[in-house]
């Protein structure tokens, strides 16, 4: 499961990352808790040029008659991905990178409190997770919406959880956005072994209206 990121490189940062050219409608400011349904930067593959873009975190299959028509899809598991009706025409045709410092697990307490941890690349590298998206229309409304992929969680992430995004190394992005021929299913698989870190944080986390970044922080002793 993947349901909160961090995200605090300027968009030129994110830009010169991925090579792209940005869209004029990107958040800029460091975010420390991005939640479902909030706008995400993300990297497509357009006609040959990359591009830096903002959707909406939450994936809205073309029969959705409002985006609450049914449940919010903000992941997308890779063991299914081609097969599920909502995404099996997006994994094929619209993928994108979702760029990240990191992102928000809980585990459970003795007294069933929720712990929160926050996870990174080992390095401070940025954490590139793969994505699909696509647009949604009805009756005059247009968002640009996306999932992000997981897969079964490995190499002591399963101490966590038993999902984790699908996290790719720069020599696999131009195969995720089909500038690099097929294979893409190849790559969604776990992060190799001793590639990320984690801590604890604190638990103001819990509440998705908490700022700042102080958010990821690790827990004091």
């Amino acid at each position: 499961m993947c349901g909160r990121l961090v995200n605090t490189m300027p968009v030129d940062a994110m830009a010169r990352l991925f090579g792209a050219v940005p869209s004029n409608d990107l958040p800029d400011e460091p975010r420390y808790n991005i939640c479902p349904t909030n706008q995400l930067n993300v990297a497509v593959s357009d006609g040959g040029q990359r591009r830096l873009r903002s959707m909406r975190w939450g994936f809205l299959p073309h029969w959705y008659k409002s985006p609450t028509d049914g449940p919010l899809l903000i992941n997308a598991r890779a063991e299914t991905i081609a097969e599920k009706p909502a995404f099996r025409t997006a994994v094929r045709e619209r993928r994108c990178l979702v760029p990240a410092d990191g992102f928000y697990e809980w585990t459970k307490g003795p007294e069933g409190e929720r712990l929160p941890w926050y996870i990174h690349r080992a390095g401070g590298v940025p954490m590139v997770m793969a994505g699909i998206w696509q647009d949604w229309e009805r009756e005059g409304d247009r968002l640009t919406t996306l999932a992000i992929v997981t897969c079964e969680a490995g190499n002591g992430m399963e101490s966590l959880h038993h999902r984790m995004p699908v996290i790719l190394d720069p020599a696999d992005w131009p195969m995720w956005l089909g500038e690099a021929g097929k294979g893409a299913a190849r790559l969604m698989r776990p992060a190799p072994e001793g590639s990320l870190s984690w801590h604890r944080v604190d638990p103001i986390v819990n509440s998705n209206r908490a700022r700042g970044a102080e958010l990821i922080a690790p827990l004091a002793a």
